[in-house]
């Protein structure tokens, strides 16, 4: 018999609007929380309730004892955190434990151990995954680690201990760079995460960054879901996400996902979660982190497995058994996604924030949109850019990135500068057509793309707009025109 009848989504975005498809397809009431700023979102009008929470709108997402008292009053058996704000956080995951309500996701436990780096590191290290050469315990200062670094050998990497999403991170190549880095790193974790311990790893020179989808339920059963390739990145940001990863020989496939599937068996972990690697040039591979949430880019992976995320997801923090094996799980094709940012590639990829004034979505087979955005919509300033994500399907690498172009072309948004004009070239660049990429891909060809093509179409958009508006304004008002 099914606990969860309603959920509370604790989150906004298009991770809200694919929380509540999922919910949809379970017979699962949704429920929304939003903040002022998100009134008009298209996910609150899918939703079957949403309530507002008054005040700062990002604490909205963040302050996490209101939202479990939300959850209690709306009558929600279940918790649902997407990704980012408390996706990761293991006070909710408990809170929701000891107010009686399912989170859906790993156990605080697990949360705590994989948001610590350096502990997670060490604990995988104990169950045969392989790690980077690094520091088994926070930096007491940089002294410390200028000793460490000179044990490693530069070029190291130094990290937020508590941090994720490429912050609180600095490369150093000579020791004269050291201090400064570090006091960087310091500085920006402790503004991000709240927290300033750092540590030091080996650095790996331009890697691909590969990443295993696990899924486990609470009987011990552990598959995985084959592997994505991100490292198309900026910044240690994300930017292109596919599945399977093109250039990833069959044999460190098959090891990856052995010993990803083992570990998880072995720490006992439950729910879906993904396992990140680095992988040198020459196919070792080592444990980077693991997030225990879903991830910005599983829809490339649902596609090539034919496999729900979000519904396993819910249906496992139900207490349901996985109902298949490792030898049940199959994949067909090549997924691309590309995340769609309202940002202007121009100007150092600045987040702009706007109003959409013109908004037309690309369709036809092989294509997903994941996206909350519309003609009208007016993109905040305190969110992540990102308003929403193109899935493009193929049975070939080759016919994948055909349809990446196709559907590209047909996308418009306009008002606000985006990155589509960037994704066009990327699509169209030789070196992704051929899959030769790493993390360096933007570092060797940022400056072969034409940045100013997407802002110099969002001015002339701009001037267009404001004719418009100018003759709207002088029918409504019958101006007159002199010449």
């Amino acid at each position: 018999m099914h606990t969860i009848k309603k959920i509370l989504i604790a989150n906004r975005g298009e991770i809200a609007l694919r929380i509540i498809r999922a919910c949809k397809e379970l017979d699962i009431i949704s429920v929304c929380l939003f903040s002022e700023v998100d009134i008009n979102g298209a996910w609150l009008k899918k939703a079957d309730e949403a309530y507002p929470i008054l005040g700062d709108p990002i604490a909205a997402y963040l302050d996490y004892e209101r939202i479990i008292a939300l959850a209690k009053k709306a009558d929600c058996d279940a918790v649902h955190p997407g990704y980012g704000f408390l996706s990761e956080n293991a006070d909710f995951a408990q809170g929701c434990k000891e107010a009686g309500v399912i989170f859906i996701g790993p156990s605080p436990e697990h949360i705590a151990l994989f948001g610590d780096k350096i502990a997670s590191k060490n604990a995988m290290a104990t169950v045969g995954v392989p790690v980077l050469p690094g520091t088994d315990d926070p930096l007491a200062d940089f002294e410390e680690g200028e000793r460490a670094a000179k044990e490693i050998g530069y070029p190291v990497i130094i990290k937020a201990a508590f941090g994720g999403g490429g912050r609180g991170m600095r490369i150093v190549y000579e020791e004269a760079d050291f201090k400064k880095s570090f006091d960087d790193a310091q500085s920006e974790s402790r503004k991000f995460f709240g927290r300033d311990e750092v540590f030091i790893e080996r650095y790996l020179e331009n890697p691909r960054h590969i990443e295993i989808q696990i899924i486990a339920d609470a009987f011990g059963n552990v598959v995985h879901l084959g592997e994505r390739d991100c490292s198309i990145q900026r910044r240690h940001q994300k930017v292109v996400e596919i599945a399977p990863a093109p250039n990833l020989n069959d044999v460190t496939r098959q090891e990856l996902f052995k010993i990803s599937v083992a570990a998880m068996h072995k720490l006992g972990y439950e729910s879906v979660g993904t396992i990140e690697y680095l992988v040198d040039q020459d196919d070792n591979f080592f444990f980077m982190e693991m997030n225990t949430r879903i991830q910005v880019e599983h829809p490339v992976t649902e596609i090539i497995s034919g496999f729900d995320l979000v519904q396993r997801m819910i249906e496992i923090a139900d207490g349901d058994k996985l109902q298949y094996v490792q030898k049940d799980i199959h994949f067909h094709g090549f997924a691309i996604e590309f995340r769609i940012n309202a940002e202007d590639a121009s100007r150092d990829f600045a987040p702009h924030p706007g109003t959409i004034t013109e908004y037309l979505s690309p369709g036809g087979p092989g294509v997903r949109l994941d996206a909350i955005a519309y003609k009208g919509y007016e993109i905040p300033t305190y969110y992540d850019s990102m308003i929403g994500k193109l899935i493009v399907y193929a049975k070939s690498w080759e016919g994948v990135v055909k349809k990446a172009q196709r559907a590209l072309g047909e996308y418009i948004i306009e008002g606000i500068p985006t990155n589509i004009t960037l994704h066009q070239q990327i699509a169209k660049d030789a070196d992704f057509k051929a899959a030769k990429f790493d993390t360096g891909y933007f570092d060797k060809n940022l400056s072969a793309f034409n940045l100013e093509a997407g802002n110099a179409r969002h001015k002339e958009e701009a001037k267009v707009q404001a004719l418009s508006d100018l003759l709207d304004s002088i029918k409504k008002h019958k101006i007159s025109v002199r010449h």
